[in-house]
C-alpha cells in the first residue's frame, strides 16, 4: 500500500492536451466522474489511505455540479414530503460546511411572504421552521409583520401581503467547492484527471476489474486495473452500467435558472415564493454580484453529452413568477444577463410529477461496479462515506488509514494581508485554499484589479489558467470562474484583455486562441443565452 502523497505505483503514460500524462497502472479505487460525488469519494478514499484514480470525461464539474442552484441547504420542502432523514442530514452538513469552509460556503437568509388565502398557513410554516432549527441546533426569529417584512423584502407585491417569515440557509459556488475538494484529495495522493474518458470497463470473468481510459484529444488507450470501480457519472451513470432502456434506473430532470443584474432585480436577501401557476417553490437571491433566479423541474429528453439549455417554456415560467412577486419592477427578458440549465441525476421512483421524485441518493453494487447517484450537493460528504463503508467487505481499510473530521486541512495563513479587504481575503481562501496568497502576488498589466462589473480579480484568471487543468476557454470562463455567467454577452468585450493576460499562461498560439474564443462564444450563445425566440420577443 502506498503512502499518502507518494506516487510509487507502477505507471504508464497517455497523451492528453498535447503532453504526456502519467497514470497508475493499478489502483485500489478507480472513480469515473469528476463532479461533487466523485470528488467527495476521491477525498474520503485518499484520506483513508487507498490508492485512488479519478477520471472525468469532460471538465471537472461540467455536469450538474456546475449547474446547480448553488444552495447548500437543508431542503425545507422535504419536511412536507416526509423525508425527515434527508432533511436532518442536510441541515447538519450545511452547518458543518458553514463552519469549515468560510468564504466558500456563506450564510444566506431567505424571506418567505405570507399572502392572505395563499400558500401554507403561518402556523404550519412556523412549525416546519421550528423543526428545521431543532435539527440544526440553532434558533432565530422568524415572524415579521407587514411593515417589518417590507423592509426585509422591498419591491414585493403589496396586495394581500400579511407579513412574512425569514430563515437561514447557505450558498456556494458549486464548481469552486468541487475544485477545493479535488485539491485536498490530490494533496493526499489521489490522481485526478479531466478530459479522460472511461472507454469501457475491464472484466475478469463477470467481475469488473478496471477500465480502459482514453484522453479526449487522443486515440491512445490505457488500461488501469482496480479492485473497485465507482460509477459517479451522474446523468451518464446508466450509460456506464450498459443497461437496456427498459432497465434504466435514472430519471434525468432539468432545472434551469436566469441571472439578472443586481440593480435590475435588487434583493436585500433571498426571496422564496410559491409559483402562482402550480405552487412550486421558486427562489431568487444575490450571488456573485448578480441576482440568480430558479428553478424549474422538467423531464430532460436530450442527450447527456449535449450542453443542456433552457427552453422558452421554462423562461416564461420563471418570468411569470417574477412578474407576480415583483410587479413594480416590470422585468422583461431583455434584462436577463445569462441563463443556465442543469440535469439532475435523480433516481426514478415512479412519481408522475418530477417535483415529487425523491432527491435522496442510492448505491448499487453490480459485479465489482459500485454506482453512486442521486443525492444533494449539501450531503456529498455523507454520500462519500456511505459509499466507502459499503465496500468494507471487499476492500478493507489499509493499515495507513487515519480518521479526519474536517473537510479541508487548516490553511497555512489565515490573517488578512495588509491592504486587502477582509471579505476578499476570505473569499480567496475559501475558493483557492493556500493558493490565495499566490494569487495576490500576481501582477497584471491592467488598470483595474477586478474584471469590470464583477468580483473576479484578473489575477484569479491568470492563476487558474496556469494551475487548474484548463483545456478549453469555457473551462476558465464558465467553471474556474463565473466570468461568462455574470457579464453581458458572456464577457465578449473583455476577451482581448483576457488574451493578453492568459494566452501565454495557457500555452496557446494565436491560431489556438482564435479557435478557443470562437468555441467559447458558440457554447455561450447556444447554452447560456436565452433562446432566440425569447430574444425576439423581448
Amino acid at each position: 500500500m502506498s503512502v499518502n502523497g507518494e506516487h510509487d505505483w507502477r505507471s504508464q503514460r497517455i497523451a492528453n492536451n498535447g503532453s504526456a500524462q502519467t497514470l497508475p497502472a493499478e489502483v485500489d479505487i478507480l472513480i469515473a466522474g469528476g463532479g461533487i460525488t466523485g470528488a467527495g469519494i476521491a477525498l474520503e478514499a485518499a484520506r483513508a489511505g487507498y490508492r485512488v484514480l479519478l477520471a472525468e470525461q469532460k471538465d471537472f464539474a461540467w455536469g450538474s455540479s456546475s449547474r446547480s442552484s448553488k444552495l447548500v441547504h437543508g431542503g425545507l420542502r422535504y419536511l412536507k414530503e416526509g423525508q425527515w432523514k434527508l432533511t436532518r442530514d442536510s441541515v447538519r452538513e450545511r452547518q458543518r460546511l458553514l463552519n469549515e469552509a468560510p468564504g466558500l460556503v456563506q450564510p444566506q437568509s431567505f424571506a418567505f411572504s405570507h399572502y392572505r388565502g395563499k400558500g401554507p398557513s403561518r402556523w404550519l410554516f412556523a412549525l416546519g421552521l421550528a423543526i428545521y432549527d431543532k435539527m440544526a441546533g440553532s434558533h432565530a426569529r422568524h415572524q415579521y409583520n407587514q411593515t417589518e417584512y417590507r423592509w426585509l423584502a422591498p419591491h414585493i407585491r403589496a396586495e394581500g401581503l400579511d407579513g412574512g417569515m425569514c430563515y437561514l440557509d447557505a450558498k456556494t459556488d458549486d464548481v469552486r467547492l468541487v475544485l477545493r475538494v479535488l485539491q485536498e484529495a490530490r494533496a493526499l495522493g489521489a490522481v485526478c484527471r479531466n478530459y479522460l474518458k472511461v472507454q469501457h470497463l475491464l472484466y475478469d470473468g463477470d467481475q469488473v476489474c478496471g477500465a480502459a481510459l482514453c484522453a479526449a484529444d487522443s486515440d491512445d488507450i490505457v488500461e488501469v486495473r482496480a479492485k473497485i470501480v465507482i460509477n459517479a457519472c451522474g446523468a451518464w451513470s446508466d450509460q456506464l452500467r450498459k443497461v437496456l432502456p427498459d432497465t434504466q434506473k435514472l430519471r434525468p430532470l432539468r432545472g434551469s435558472h436566469l441571472l439578472f443584474p443586481a440593480w435590475r432585480l435588487p434583493v436585500a436577501q433571498a426571496v422564496s415564493l410559491l409559483h402562482p401557476d402550480d405552487g412550486r417553490p421558486v427562489f431568487l437571491y444575490p450571488w456573485e454580484g448578480v441576482t440568480l433566479v430558479g428553478t424549474t423541474d422538467l423531464d430532460h429528453q436530450e442527450s447527456a453529452d449535449q450542453e443542456p439549455r433552457i427552453s422558452k417554456q421554462e423562461v416564461d415560467y420563471l418570468m411569470r413568477a417574477l412578474h407576480w412577486q415583483f410587479p413594480s419592477l416590470a422585468l422583461t427578458t431583455a434584462d436577463v444577463l445569462s441563463c443556465y440549465a442543469g440535469v439532475r441525476p435523480v433516481v426514478d421512483d415512479g412519481h408522475a410529477d418530477p417535483s415529487q421524485v425523491s432527491r435522496d441518493h442510492v448505491l448499487w453494487q453490480e459485479n465489482g461496479l459500485l454506482t453512486v447517484t442521486g443525492g444533494k450537493l449539501t450531503t456529498f460528504r455523507l454520500i462519500a462515506k456511505e459509499a466507502l463503508d459499503s465496500l468494507s467487505d471487499v476492500l478493507p481499510l489499509p493499515d495507513a488509514a487515519v480518521g479526519h473530521e474536517r473537510l479541508f486541512s487548516p490553511l497555512n495563513e489565515i490573517n488578512t494581508p495588509t491592504g486587502i479587504p477582509a471579505d476578499l481575503w476570505q473569499r480567496l481562501c475559501g475558493y483557492y485554499g493556500n493558493a490565495a496568497r499566490d494569487i495576490l502576488s500576481i501582477r497584471c498589466n491592467v488598470p483595474e484589479a477586478f474584471v469590470a462589473g464583477t468580483q473576479i480579480l484578473w489575477a484569479e484568471l491568470v492563476w487558474c489558467a496556469r494551475h487548474e487543468s484548463v483545456h478549453h476557454l469555457d473551462d476558465l470562463l464558465l467553471r474556474r470562474t463565473r466570468y461568462g455567467l455574470i457579464l453581458p454577452q458572456g464577457g465578449e468585450a473583455h476577451l482581448s484583455v483576457l488574451r493578453g493576460l492568459c494566452q501565454t499562461a495557457l500555452g496557446w498560439d494565436d491560431q489556438r486562441w482564435q479557435f478557443e474564443q470562437q468555441r467559447y462564444l458558440a457554447i455561450w450563445r447556444d447554452a447560456y443565452q436565452l433562446p432566440a425566440v425569447c430574444l425576439q420577443n423581448s
